[in-house]
């Protein structure tokens, strides 16, 4: 699905580079159910924004669907994302004034849809996600677990491959939370790659394969095997806190 080879991004400010990552070696296959985790600082937004193609890197190669991703027009890098990429935010980023079915319509606006056709296809999923009655409603009439089904309907109604979330449940209750995670394992159950990144570690192990990072380096992999271990870890850490 996406390979990284040596990727190395840095931000100017002022007259400072700062490099956040520093040589990012990665694959992930179609269909892997993924977490990125770190300290604050270590790279992993900025990870996930290069994966979403949301922003660039300097030297090495990024790969998704087979295609190198370098140097991209904004209008290419648009309509590929716009093709492969659904994404969902900790803040859902839904729009104020626009109802549910309106948010969840709203990609395929950008696709030239007409309006009863996407709205048609908004109310499916919403139904899928169990908001059908809560279609008319708009985002502060929403709580918050709803409001990122919401978004969670936005992002696949372009029938994405891949699912980059950044912080899904940080603003989520515990319950809700796993509410979510059960959604996000359903939807990585069609086939569909799902990445997030969270600095929660029971979250991180409902996943199959978590990418540690550190300083701008991946640190640490651990996959399924290693993670009930990684989970038993936590709680031994909680339970010492």
């Amino acid at each position: 699905m996406l390979s990284l080879n040596n990727v190395h991004k840095s931000y100017i400010t002022g007259s400072n580079s700062l490099h956040v990552l520093k040589g990012i070696n990665l694959d992930v296959n179609q269909g892997e159910f993924v977490s990125i985790m770190g300290s604050s600082g270590s790279g992993k937004s900025t990870l996930l924004n290069i994966l979403g193609i949301l922003d660039s890197y300097e030297q090495g190669e990024y790969k998704l669907n087979g295609t190198l991703v370098k140097d991209m027009s904004e209008k290419k890098a648009a309509k590929f994302r716009n093709e492969l990429v659904g994404f969902v935010f900790q803040s859902f980023n839904l729009i104020s004034f626009k109802n549910a079915m309106e948010n969840v319509a709203l990609p395929l606006y950008y696709k030239g849809v007409g309006r009863k056709k996407r709205n048609k296809i908004a109310m499916e999923y919403l139904e899928k996600l169990g908001l059908a009655e809560w279609a008319e409603h708009m985002p502060n009439e929403l709580s918050g677990g709803q409001k990122q089904r919401v978004a969670i309907a936005r992002s696949l109604i372009s029938k994405p491959k891949m699912i980059l979330a950044d912080e899904p449940t940080g603003a989520l209750d515990t319950s809700t939370s796993y509410e979510v995670m059960e959604i996000l394992k359903e939807i990585n159950a069609e086939g569909i790659t799902v990445i997030i990144v969270t600095h929660e570690h029971d979250i991180a192990a409902m996943t199959q394969k978590i990418i540690r990072l550190k300083d701008g380096v991946i640190s640490e992999i651990i996959k399924n095997g290693d993670l009930q271990s990684f989970k038993h870890q936590y709680m031994k850490e909680l339970e010492t806190a």
